[in-house]
C-alpha cells in the first residue's frame, strides 16, 4: 500500500472517532439527563486523548515524507495538505500544555456560568487570567512553528490563510460606513409601527413550523434531525447531522429564524463530497465559510421578502389563537428586520452585528499579541462600544466583556467568522443572481436552483480548494467586502 492510502486509511479511522464524539457530544447537550455529565464528560475525556494519541503517531511523519515524492492526482494533492496541516496542527503543542489549558478553560466557563448573571468582574478575571496566559503561550508556539504573529496563529485555527492584516484593512473599511448606515436605518423605522407577538406561542406548535420551515429548506431528515438545546447548535456528521434550537413560549421569532440559521449549517454539512467522506479535503472549508452558509439561509433568504411571504402564511397557519394582523407579511418583514442599538451580541439584528464582532476581534487581537492586559479588557469595551454603538458598559460586566462564552476556554480567533461569513454570504448572493432568478425561486417555493447553485459552487467542493480559491472560483473574485454593504443598504434604506 502506498503511503498516501495509508494516511487515507489512518484518516478514515480517526474519522469514525470523531463521528462517534460528535454523536456524544449532542446527546450531552440536548437529551442526556444531568446525573449523567460527570461520566459521560469522563468518557468523552478519555476519547480525546485517544483521537490525539491517533493524530500523532510516529510513523505518520514517515508517511508524509514517502507521499511527497508519489505521483498525485489534484485530488489526492489536495487530499495530502489537508492530511498535513491537520497532523501539523496536533503535534505542535506538548500535551502538558493542552491539558493544562483544558482544564483551566472548565474552570474558567463552569465559573463564570453564575459569575456573569452577578456581575463578577474579580472573581472571573482570577480564573480567566489563567485561560489567557495559557492561549498566549500556545499562541507562540503555533507562531514560531508557522512564522506568524500569535494572533494570526490563532485565527490560523479557524480561518486558514487569513490574516490580521487583511481583517484590519476589511474591518476598518466596515467602520467608515456601518455607524452612519445604523443610526440612517434607525431614523427611518422610528416611524414604522409594527405589531411585536404577545401571549403564549406553545413549544409544539413552534416545532411542527419550523419543521415544515426544514422541509421547504430541503433539509434530509433521513440524514439529520431537529432537537432542543439550551444553545443552538448544528453537530454530529454528514450523514447524521443534529441541530438544535431553544423554544421561548412568549415569541416564536428568535427559535424560527434559529432554525433557519442551523438548517444552512446542516445542509453545507449533507452537501459536502460524499466521495471524500472521513476525509479532510471532504471537510468544510473553514469557519468563515460554514458561517457564509448558515447566513445565506438566515439572512440572503431567510430575511428576503419572498421568504418572509412564505414564514408569515406558515406561522398563521400554525398560531391560529393569535390576531391575524400579526401575521402578515408587511408585519412579519418590520419584525425581521427592525435594527436596534443593543449591548448582546446572539441577540443583535443583521446591521449591528458586524460593530460588536469587530470590538472582539480587535481586543482579543491585541490581547493575544501582548500589547494589552486581560485586565485592560473592561475598559477598551466600554470605549468601543461608545465608538461604535453609542453604548457605555462602565460597570457593566455582564451585558459587556463577559456576555459571551468563548472566551472562557481561550477560543480566541473565533469571532472574526461571524463576519466574513456574513460578508462572503452577500457575494454569494450576488454572484448567483447573475445566473439565477432567486425571488421566482423563493416565490414558487422550489428552492433548487438557489441549491443547485451552492451546491456546484461551495459544497461540493468541500476543502479541495484554499479559502481565496474556493471564493474566486465561484464568484471571479476574492473576499468583496462591497457587496455586503451593498446589500445592508439595498434591504434597509
Amino acid at each position: 500500500m502506498s503511503a498516501f492510502n495509508q494516511l487515507k486509511a489512518h484518516a478514515q479511522k480517526i474519522s469514525h472517532f470523531n463521528h462517534l464524539a460528535a454523536i456524544c457530544g449532542w446527546d450531552q447537550a440536548a437529551v442526556m439527563p444531568a446525573g449523567g455529565n460527570q461520566a459521560r464528560s469522563e468518557a468523552m475525556a478519555e476519547l480525546s486523548v485517544h483521537l490525539h494519541s491517533l493524530q500523532t503517531q510516529p510513523q505518520l511523519e514517515e508517511w508524509f515524507a514517502q507521499a511527497d515524492n508519489e505521483n498525485l492526482d489534484g485530488t489526492e494533492q489536495a487530499t495530502l495538505r489537508e492530511l498535513k496541516r491537520q497532523w501539523q496542527q496536533a503535534n505542535l503543542l506538548p500535551e502538558s500544555l493542552v491539558q493544562a489549558k483544558s482544564l483551566a478553560g472548565s474552570k474558567c466557563e463552569h465559573a463564570w456560568r453564575t459569575q456573569r448573571g452577578d456581575n463578577d468582574w474579580q472573581g472571573f478575571e482570577k480564573n480567566w487570567a489563567e485561560v489567557v496566559k495559557l492561549s498566549q503561550e500556545e499562541a507562540q508556539i503555533r507562531a514560531e512553528a508557522n512564522g506568524l504573529a500569535p494572533y494570526d496563529a490563532m485565527l490560523d485555527i479557524y480561518e486558514p490563510g487569513t490574516s490580521s492584516a487583511s481583517l484590519d484593512n476589511i474591518f476598518g473599511q466596515v467602520k467608515t460606513w456601518l455607524p452612519e448606515l445604523i443610526d440612517q436605518v434607525i431614523d427611518k423605522q422610528a416611524s414604522e409601527p409594527f405589531m411585536t407577538p404577545q401571549g403564549t406561542f406553545n413549544t409544539e406548535k413552534q416545532k411542527a413550523l419550523g419543521l415544515e420551515v426544514m422541509k421547504l429548506l430541503q433539509f434530509d431528515f433521513n440524514h439529520g434531525r431537529l432537537d432542543e438545546s439550551v444553545h443552538p447548535f448544528c453537530g454530529g456528521v454528514p450523514t447524521d447531522v443534529r441541530i438544535t434550537t431553544r423554544y421561548d413560549q412568549s415569541e416564536f421569532v428568535q427559535s424560527l429564524m434559529g432554525i433557519v440559521h442551523e438548517t444552512g449549517h446542516a445542509r453545507y454539512e449533507q452537501g459536502l463530497p460524499k466521495s471524500l467522506a472521513g476525509l479532510p479535503s471532504g471537510e468544510a472549508r473553514s469557519m468563515g465559510i460554514h458561517e457564509s452558509q448558515s447566513l445565506f439561509f438566515e439572512m440572503q433568504v431567510g430575511r428576503s421578502e419572498p421568504f418572509i411571504a412564505h414564514l408569515s402564511q406558515l406561522a398563521s397557519k400554525h398560531f391560529t389563537d393569535h390576531d391575524s394582523a400579526l401575521f402578515s407579511q408587511q408585519n412579519f418583514q418590520k419584525l425581521y428586520t427592525r435594527v436596534k442599538k443593543d449591548f448582546i451580541r446572539v441577540d443583535a439584528d443583521e446591521l449591528t452585528y458586524p460593530a460588536h464582532v469587530i470590538l472582539r476581534y480587535e481586543i482579543e487581537r491585541d490581547l493575544i499579541n501582548g500589547h494589552i492586559k486581560h485586565t485592560d479588557v473592561p475598559e477598551l469595551w466600554d470605549q468601543k462600544m461608545q465608538q461604535y454603538l453609542g453604548l457605555s458598559t462602565e460597570g457593566n460586566f455582564k451585558n459587556g466583556c463577559m456576555q459571551d462564552i468563548h472566551w472562557t476556554d481561550g477560543a480566541f480567533g473565533y469571532f472574526p467568522s461571524y463576519t466574513l461569513g456574513a460578508m462572503y454570504a452577500a457575494q454569494f448572493m450576488a454572484s448567483m443572481k447573475q445566473t439565477v432568478d432567486v425571488d421566482s425561486a423563493i416565490q414558487s417555493g422550489d428552492l433548487t436552483p438557489i441549491f443547485t447553485w451552492l451546491s456546484d459552487n461551495i459544497w461540493c467542493k468541500g476543502s479541495l480548494l484554499t479559502t481565496d480559491e474556493l471564493v474566486k472560483s465561484a464568484t471571479g473574485e476574492t473576499l468583496n467586502a462591497q457587496h455586503f454593504q451593498d446589500h445592508l443598504k439595498n434591504r434597509y434604506l
